[in-house]
């Protein structure tokens, strides 16, 4: 099950903590853009195991998607998947027609698999090598 939440919830910072900070070694996990995003967070058997952000780009019906992360224990189900999908429903009722993300390259095939395709050239963010992607929705 999906809840949204207007602002960044103690749920979702934790995963981003957990995930982002602790098991990837990110130091500026949190930015203005949470004040800006909307959050989504998937509860499975009442647990918080998946979070992500999204917000409206400066192009007409464009929006952005990021810091899905998904708790080590719930992984190897679809979650992630899952929650990207109902991030997508959610910008497709607020008039979304395209979503770009900037994906980690150790995720950009669980992306691809999504239906999103990069764009341009690999770039770092913080230590860690990223790329820009896209889906029409």
């Amino acid at each position: 099950m999906v809840k949204r939440f207007d602002s960044l919830t103690e749920e979702a910072k934790r995963i981003r903590e957990e995930v982002f900070v602790e098991e990837q070694g990110f130091h500026q996990e949190f930015d203005e853009t949470d004040e800006k995003a909307e959050h989504l967070v998937w509860y499975e058997a009442g647990e918080a195991a998946a979070t992500c952000r999204y917000y409206a780009g400066e192009e007409k019906g464009a929006y952005w998607l990021g810091r899905l992360a998904v708790r080590k224990r719930f992984r190897g189900r679809q979650i992630g998947a899952k929650l990207l999908s109902a991030a997508e429903g959610e910008i497709r009722a607020k008039g979304g027609s395209v979503v770009h993300l900037s994906s980690q390259i150790r995720a950009k095939e669980f992306y691809v698999k999504c239906g999103y395709h990069a764009m341009g050239e690999e770039y770092r963010d913080e230590y860690c090598p990223h790329i820009e992607m896209k889906k029409e929705l």
